[in-house]
C-alpha cells in the first residue's frame, strides 16, 4: 500500500507537497488501557490466593536453593483460551498437588499469549473474545479473575 500524501500546501508555493503521511495508517481507534491499580480493586487478591502464592513462591525458592529435596512440576497447556476450560483443568489438578506433594511442587503452568504465532490468534489477554475485537481491557480483567480463582483453589 503506497504511502498517502497529505494535501497540498494552500500558500504561494502550490508546488509544495507536505511529507507522507505515516502515523496511524492501521488503527482503527484508541483507547485507554486500565491501570494496574484498577485491576487490583476491580479484582482484590484474597488470604487464600496470597497465601497459595506466597507458600508456592517460598517452595519454589527452597527447591531451587537446594534446600528441598522436591522436583518442581509446570505443568498445564500451552496457553488459555477458554477460562472455563481452565478451571476445570485446575480442578483436576489439585488433588494430585496433594497426593504427590511429599516429592512435587505442582505449578499449574497459566500462559495467556500465543509468543510464536504471527497470523491468528494472539491470546485471551489480547482476544478474549476470539473475533478480533481486540477487547483488551476485558481480557486483562479474565485473566486476572481466572489467576485468583486458581490461586483461591490452592494450586499456584
Amino acid at each position: 500500500m503506497p504511502p498517502r500524501l497529505a494535501p497540498r500546501c494552500n500558500t504561494a508555493h502550490r508546488d509544495t507537497v507536505m511529507p507522507p503521511v505515516t502515523d496511524d495508517l492501521r488503527i482503527r481507534k484508541i483507547e485507554a488501557l486500565a491501570p494496574p491499580s484498577q485491576l487490583l480493586s476491580l479484582l482484590p487478591c484474597d488470604e487464600r490466593s496470597s497465601e497459595t502464592v506466597t507458600n508456592s513462591r517460598v517452595a519454589l525458592h527452597e527447591i531451587l536453593h537446594g534446600r528441598d529435596d522436591r522436583l518442581a512440576v509446570v505443568i498445564g497447556p500451552c496457553s488459555i483460551h477458554d477460562p472455563v476450560a481452565a478451571m476445570e483443568y485446575a480442578r483436576r489438578l489439585r488433588p494430585l498437588r496433594d497426593q504427590f506433594g511429599d516429592a512435587l511442587e505442582i505449578v499449574m503452568r497459566v500462559y495467556f499469549e500465543k509468543p510464536r504465532t504471527t497470523i491468528g490468534w494472539k491470546g485471551l489477554i489480547n482476544d478474549p473474545d476470539l473475533d478480533g475485537s481486540f477487547q483488551i481491557n476485558k481480557g486483562l480483567r479474565v485473566a486476572r479473575g481466572l489467576l485468583r480463582d486458581i490461586n483461591n483453589l490452592g494450586l499456584p
